[in-house]
């Protein structure tokens, strides 16, 4: 027990001794040495989710301010045929107003749905954009259509409300005048004119 005892004891001022060594300043001064002194933290800047907020309200008052429709657009707006229109082939397109934001339509069907807002034209047809998506729909009198222009094709034809299929019926029983043809009259008249 007393090689143990020693030895224990021999371990013990071999490790002070081993840790004395290897501080010098601790053994020279009796003394810890001295902590550096503590640095102030620089002032936290805006939190991640902060900047993330803040980034996404200015993108919303852009949008906004992009949004915004001027009187002509929301004149042209006020004349848009909305609800389930039947189209060819048995396909429907639903065209809801958006409640939130005046001049705005939402349009459905069976594989799209897009964001639309009138475009003025010189035509006085009826023209709703969806620039992003590039889709554009076209409201005549007598019917109106749906189409793609990034994909170049047609996605809903002869889409019609019950006032559009009332001026289609008015076209039928009355064609318009072509205005190639000359009135039969007018070679009477200018004839007699000349006499």
């Amino acid at each position: 027990m007393k090689t143990t005892l020693s030895a224990h004891l021999a371990a013990a001022i071999g490790a002070a001794l081993f840790f004395a060594a290897a501080s010098p300043v601790a053994a020279q001064t009796g003394t810890a040495p001295a902590k550096p002194a503590a640095t102030k933290k620089p002032p936290e800047s805006a939190s991640r989710t902060e900047i993330k907020s803040t980034a996404k309200n200015m993108a919303a008052g852009i949008e906004a301010a992009d949004d915004a429709l001027t009187p002509a657009e929301l004149s042209i707006a006020e004349r848009v045929y909305v609800g389930k229109l039947p189209c060819e082939l048995g396909a429907t397109v639903t065209l809801t107003a958006d409640p939130k934001n005046p001049g705005y339509f939402e349009v459905l069907g069976k594989n799209f749905k897009y964001r639309m807002f009138p475009v003025p034209t010189t035509t006085g047809a009826i023209r709703l954009e969806d620039r992003k998506a590039g889709a554009v729909w076209l409201q005549l009198a007598n019917k109106s259509m749906l189409m793609n222009q990034k994909l170049g094709m047609r996605l809903a034809d002869e889409c019609a409300s019950p006032a559009q299929l009332a001026v289609a019926e008015a076209i039928k029983k009355a064609p318009a005048v072509s205005v190639l043809d000359a009135p039969a009259t007018a070679p009477l008249a200018a004839a007699s004119a000349a006499k």
